[in-house]
C-alpha cells in the first residue's frame, strides 16, 4: 500500500527521492551507521515497504530538522523502533517526558550494553537546545489531584487516572501512590550521595546503582499520586538525578548515552518550573562538547543558556554560565572572546553575596573553580605563564573531596610547566596525576593523563619523560 504520510512530508519538506536518502545517510554516519541508501530505497519506502531497526527514527528526525516540529516514526507512516535515536526528543508535555525518561533509565539499567556505544551527535543539541529556549512553561504537572480553584483545568480524559488497585512494581511503593515532601527529600539526599562519590572516585564507580535507583524509586514517584507544588519539586528533583546519570556517563567515555541523559534533565527542568536549572543543564552539555572537540557548539549552548536566565540569574550562575562561554572560545583559539567571557564571570563573582539565594547545585563555582576554568582557558591559548598560576591557585583553594577536579587542575599545571620548559617539574606533577587517574574509574582521568604524555612526545628521550614512564609503567 502506498505511504501517503511519507509522499507528502516529503513534498512539504521539497526533498527529492535521492536527497533525503542523502540525509538519512548523513544522520546514520553521526550515530556510527554506514546505511548506503538511495533513491531507489525512498521510492520502495513510498511504495510501502518498511526500512528496518532504527531507520525509521532517522528518517522522522530528518523531517524534524526540515520542518521545525517534532515527528515521530508513525508520522511518517513508519513503524516504531527502539531508535538509536531514542532519547533526544524533547517532549512536548510532562506525561510524554516521563515516558521518555523512565525507558531510558530502564533500558540502562539492564544488559542493553548498545546504549553506552551510541555516538554522541552535535547537530542533536540543535532542537532541545531551541525548544527550551522557546518553548512556553508546562501549565500543569499534578498526577491525580484536580487543578486547585479550576486553574490550569484539563479535559477530564486528558488527565491520568489512579489505579483502584495497589499494585507494585520491582519496589515497596505501590503504583499510584501519593508522593510527599520526604519522598522528595530522600531523592536529594541521594543526588548528594552520589554526587560525593562521582567527585572522589569517578563516575563509574557508582553509576549503575544510581540509574538503578533512578528506576526503582523515582519512576513509581513520577507515576504516582501528587499535587501541583509537589509535582514541581518533584520534577526538579528527578532532572537533578537524571543531568547526575548523563554526568557520570560522560564520565566513562558514554557520550551518546550522556547527551540523551543531558536532554532529558533539560525538560524535567521546565516540568519542574525552574529556568536555572535548565540552564545549568545547558552548561553540562556545553562542558561535554567541549571535550569531544565541539567549541562552536558549546559556545552556542552557553549562549542559549544566558539567553534563558536573563540578568535575575544570582551572580554565581552568571559567573558559571559566563565561564563555560569561555571555555568554548578558548577550545576555539578566540583569545578577545574568551578573554572577555572570563572578565564577566570574575566580574559576577566578585559581586556575589552569602546571603545571596545561591541553588544548591551552582555551589561548587567558587573561587577555586573559576581559577581552574581560568588555567583551563589559558592552557588553550598557549598562555602557559597564565595558565600555571591559575592552576596552582585551584590546587590551593579546592577541597580534597573534589579529587577529578584536582587531577584535572594538575595536568593542566603539568602542561603549562611543559610549555614553560620545565620539564622535569611537568613530569613530576603528570606522574602524580598518573597516580591518581588509577584509583579512579574516570575515562576523562585518564584521557587528561594520556593527553599530556601526548605533549611529551617530542621531549621522549630525555631523561625525566624517561623517568616519568617509568614511574607510570609501575602503577601496573
Amino acid at each position: 500500500m502506498p505511504n501517503r504520510q511519507l509522499a507528502g512530508l516529503i513534498a512539504e519538506a521539497g526533498f527529492s527521492n535521492a536527497g533525503l536518502a542523502r540525509r538519512v545517510d548523513q544522520l546514520g554516519i553521526e550515530h556510527g551507521l554506514d546505511l548506503r541508501y538511495d533513491k531507489t530505497s525512498v521510492t520502495r519506502w513510498l511504495r510501502g515497504q518498511q526500512p528496518r531497526g532504527t531507520t525509521p527514527a532517522l528518517i522522522a528526525e530528518v523531517f524534524t530538522r526540515r520542518l521545525g516540529r517534532r515527528l515521530s516514526a508513525q508520522d511518517l507512516g513508519l513503524d516504531a523502533c527502539a531508535p538509536v535515536y531514542a532519547g533526544l526528543e524533547f517532549a512536548a508535555t510532562p506525561a510524554e517526558a516521563v515516558d521518555i525518561v523512565t525507558g531510558l533509565w530502564r533500558k540502562d539499567s539492564g544488559s542493553h550494553a548498545e546504549l553506552r556505544k551510541i555516538a554522541f551527535t552535535p547537530a542533536g543539541l540543535v532542537v532541545p537546545s531551541r525548544d527550551w529556549l522557546i518553548g512556553r512553561a508546562d501549565e500543569r504537572v499534578a498526577r491525580g489531584d484536580p487543578p486547585a480553584d479550576g486553574a490550569g483545568r484539563v479535559p477530564a480524559q486528558g488527565r491520568m487516572p489512579v489505579p483502584r488497585q495497589r499494585r507494585t512494581d520491582r519496589t515497596d511503593r505501590p503504583q499510584g501512590a501519593r508522593v510527599c515532601a520526604g519522598d522528595i527529600a530522600a531523592l536529594r539526599s541521594v543526588g548528594e550521595l552520589f554526587r560525593a562519590l562521582d567527585h572522589a572516585y569517578g563516575g563509574g564507580h557508582a553509576r549503575q546503582a544510581l540509574v538503578r535507583y533512578l528506576e526503582h524509586e523515582a519512576e513509581p514517584m513520577l507515576r504516582g499520586t501528587y499535587s501541583e507544588a509537589t509535582g514541581r519539586r518533584l520534577f526538579a528533583a528527578a532532572a537533578d538525578l537524571t543531568r547526575l546519570a548523563g554526568w557520570t556517563s560522560y564520565d566513562i567515555a558514554a557520550h551518546g548515552l550522556a547527551q540523551r541523559y543531558f536532554v532529558q534533565a533539560l525538560r524535567l527542568s521546565q516540568a519542574a518550573g525552574d529556568r536555572a536549572y535548565g540552564s545549568y543543564v545547558l552548561v553540562t552539555m556545553s562542558r561535554q562538547a567541549v571535550y569531544l572537540g565541539h567549541g562552536r557548539e558549546a559556545v552556542q549552548l552557553a549562549r542559549v543558556a544566558q539567553q534563558g536566565v536573563g540578568s535575575s540569574a544570582p551572580p554565581v550562575v552568571q559567573a558559571l554560565l559566563h565561564a563555560a562561554e569561555a571555555r568554548g572560545h578558548g577550545l576555539l583559539s578566540e583569545v578577545r572572546a574568551c578573554t572577555a567571557a572570563l572578565a564577566r564571570a570574575e566580574r559576577a563573582l566578585e559581586t556575589a553575596r552569602p546571603g545571596d539565594e545561591t541553588p544548591h547545585w551552582a555551589r561548587f563555582f567558587d573561587e577555586a573553580q573559576l581559577a581552574d576554568e581560568l588555567a583551563h582557558c589559558h592552557r588553550d591559548l598557549q598562555q602557559y605563564r597564565a595558565a600555571s598560576q591559575h592552576a596552582e591557585r585551584s590546587l590551593q583553594l579546592r577541597a580534597a573531596g573534589f579529587a577529578r577536579s584536582r587531577l584535572f587542575c594538575r595536568v593542566v599545571l603539568a602542561t603549562a610547566r611543559l610549555g614553560l620548559g620545565e620539564l622535569e617539574q611537568a613530569c613530576t606533577l603528570g606522574a602524580e596525576a598518573a597516580l591518581q587517574a588509577s584509583e579512579m574509574r574516570s575515562v576523562r582521568a585518564h584521557e587528561y593523563v594520556r593527553d599530556f604524555e601526548r605533549r611529551l612526545e617530542p621531549y621522549r628521550d630525555a631523561a625525566p619523560v624517561r623517568g616519568y614512564r617509568d614511574r607510570v609503567a609501575a602503577l601496573g
